[in-house]
């Protein structure tokens, strides 16, 4: 049986708790093993993270100390993966540079601010995370973000959509939904989840199912006897 830690908490605005709830309902539909924890204290125990197969954070605008970015981080490099959205996992630490090359982007901000309505536009590709999916409309938070060249986009959506000082600027593509990779890790993210009503919408929840799913495979691929070499950030970003 996979093994997963859901840890959530941070700005009570995004519903953690409800959330944290839906994500352990969708894994244990998938015969995970689930702990669910309300303190980042979860994230002490370095070994005991080396041996999930998934952490799940749900954990808006909070303060984290080094160490246990660092046990998280090299729990992933090694092979656990990594699956959240919106807030709950890009916009968890905002001083911690090392949580947002982990994840893959930051929030910076979000345009018209909750009631936006806009569409989702699903990346058709070889990836199995998007097949069969279609675009669909969402009226909730549209997420503007800085992110990682090197992630695989999966679905997008199109800025400008309301007044800004963005707007001048030519239309731009905003990834939704992406994967990358970190040391063997597999990570897998979702900008979609204001509240909890939209992360139960039907194409946003199993979006979310097969990211979870599909990160916490990634342990199956690992060689447990040659770990990757862990990376601690830069000197000055401690």
């Amino acid at each position: 049986m996979k093994k997963a830690l859901i840890v959530w908490g941070g700005w009570d605005g995004h519903e953690p708790q409800q959330v944290a709830e839906i994500f352990a309902g969708l894994l244990k539909s998938e015969q995970f093993e689930v702990e669910v924890s309300d303190t980042l204290e979860a994230f002490a125990d370095g070994e005991k993270l080396r041996g999930l197969d998934l952490i799940v954070p749900v954990w808006t605008m909070g303060q984290i100390s080094q160490t246990l970015v660092d046990n998280v981080s090299a729990a992933v490099q090694n092979g656990t993966g990594l699956a959240g959205c919106h807030g709950g996992m890009c916009d968890s630490f905002r001083n911690n540079v090392d949580w947002q090359f982990m994840t893959g982007g930051q929030w910076v901000a979000h345009p018209g601010n909750d009631g936006v309505d806009y569409t989702v536009q699903i990346c058709q590709s070889s990836s199995p995370l998007v097949e069969g999916l279609e675009d669909f409309k969402v009226t909730s938070e549209q997420y503007y973000l800085h992110v990682d060249p090197a992630v695989e986009v999966l679905a997008t959506t199109r800025f400008p959509v309301v007044d800004g000082p963005h707007k001048l600027n030519k239309a731009v593509d905003m990834p939704v939904a992406w994967t990358k990779r970190w040391g063997t890790g597999r990570v897998y993210y979702n900008s979609l989840g204001h509240h909890a009503d939209i992360v139960e919408l039907p194409p946003v929840k199993e979006m979310m199912r097969r990211g979870l799913v599909w990160a916490a495979a990634g342990k199956d691929l690992v060689n447990a006897e040659k770990p990757a070499a862990t990376y601690s950030g830069m000197a000055d970003s401690q």
